[in-house]
């Protein structure tokens, strides 16, 4: 068997021995958005360190648990925390937890992070849906032998971003008075932040926004045929964009700022895309 489709399904075969739950939709939630949690009826918690083998979060701002419960009835699975590639981890640990959680049930994956703004119009606390990645820059997840119980050789990458999942996260900010800005998120290694000619090139290349997680994820959640959407919260404007230096303190800070209305939109969207799911 393949080493890293082992290494999955033990890990799946770990957390179904301490829960059964079933989610419909997957929840990352990016550096500094692990509050959200809080809006969840929790079934449910499994830290990453009692399942043999997962990758444990070493970041700040991220607690690294999987929250089992309900949104508004929607049963979800929450990722509060995750793994990043300059953690030091494999690229094919970072993507675990994605591949695990369809494992679970989850037909959905809603992905969230905390960026930064390399388009002009754009403010520290906007929140951005995002449309396409650039991937260009990180490794790619699928590298190596594919693992055919989890999807093609060679995947379509046109339409990750789903459209269906995209118009309701517009209506719902629509609805629930969300300023929502939109573009095309590029993910880098990390862990420095990027230099200002890193972001003269980002912003040539089109990205709106810059990070060090999610388009990985995403990579992963459509070879296995996940419908997948993606929100940023705008934490800073990128290197050269200001005066000011780039510090993760910012970041929370950002966070904190867009608390209230992320909370509204992804909880809004969750219901919606649950009810649209069953429909």
């Amino acid at each position: 068997m393949n080493a890293v489709y082992e290494k999955l399904m033990n890990c799946y075969q770990c957390v179904r021995e301490k829960t059964d739950f079933v989610p419909e939709v997957a929840i990352v939630l990016g550096s500094g958005l692990g509050d959200y949690a809080k809006q969840i009826q929790v079934a449910y918690e499994l830290p990453y360190s009692e399942i043999e083998g997962f990758p444990v979060s070493t970041v700040p701002g991220h607690a690294g648990k999987f929250i089992f419960g309900f949104i508004e009835g929607t049963p979800v699975v929450c990722m509060k925390g995750r793994v990043h590639y300059y953690e030091g981890y494999p690229i094919t640990d970072v993507v675990l937890p994605a591949r695990l959680m369809k494992l679970m049930g989850a037909k959905i994956l809603f992905l969230t992070n905390a960026a930064g703004g390399v388009n002009t119009t754009f403010h520290a606390g906007d929140l951005m849906l995002i449309r396409d990645h650039i991937a260009c820059f990180a490794p790619n997840p699928l590298i190596g032998p594919n693992i055919d119980e989890l999807g093609v050789r060679f995947p379509d990458m046109s339409r990750v971003y789903d459209a269906e999942l995209q118009e309701i996260i517009r209506d719902t900010a629509r609805e629930q008075d969300v300023y929502l800005q939109e573009g095309v998120y590029a993910q880098l290694t990390g862990p420095s932040f990027e230099s200002p000619a890193d972001i003269r090139m980002m912003r040539v290349l089109g990205a709106d926004a810059v990070g060090m997680s999610t388009v990985v994820e995403a990579i992963a959640a459509n070879h296995m045929g996940m419908r997948t959407c993606g929100v940023s919260c705008i934490s800073n404007l990128a290197a050269g964009m200001t005066q000011k230096p780039l510090s993760h303190e910012e970041v929370q800070e950002a966070a904190d700022m867009a608390a209230k209305d992320f909370a509204r939109l992804v909880t809004e969207s969750v219901k919606k895309m649950g009810k649209w799911h069953k429909g």
